[in-house]
């Protein structure tokens, strides 16, 4: 399996782990506080950039190793977890449920998704 596979399903892994644990385990590691989140940047117009970051990151390797194999399947995949995983924080005790957490999900792959056919119109010129 080529090191970007195994790069991107271990950082899905991670991923998820963070997104379902009820608390933050960023916030612990960074302020010893599982109540509080830490921020990269400040957030773009109410999106949350940490989600931008995360999801963009996950999805260009999601994309760099899947791409030529199963594009459509892919896509689907990385807005399908973007969407799941903000609407289990409906469920997850200290966790909530926010649309800007939710918008910066879906941008950070609609961004790499961008890029990645940026990257291939360019490359077949």
């Amino acid at each position: 399996m080529p090191k970007t596979k195994i790069l991107f399903h271990i950082l899905n892994v991670i991923l998820i782990s963070l997104y379902i644990y009820p608390g933050s385990i960023l916030g612990y590691l960074v302020y010893r506080d599982f109540s509080k989140q830490p921020n990269l940047t400040g957030n773009f117009f109410e999106i949350s950039s940490n989600h931008v970051y995360a999801f963009f990151l996950l999805s260009i390797l999601g994309l760099l190793a899947y791409y030529k194999v199963n594009k459509i399947f892919i896509i689907n995949y990385l807005i399908f977890i973007a969407i799941i995983l903000e609407l289990l924080h409906l469920i997850i005790p200290n966790r909530g449920f926010q649309f800007g957490d939710l918008f910066g999900n879906i941008v950070g792959v609609l961004l790499s998704i961008i890029m990645i056919k940026i990257f291939n119109f360019w490359r077949k010129k």
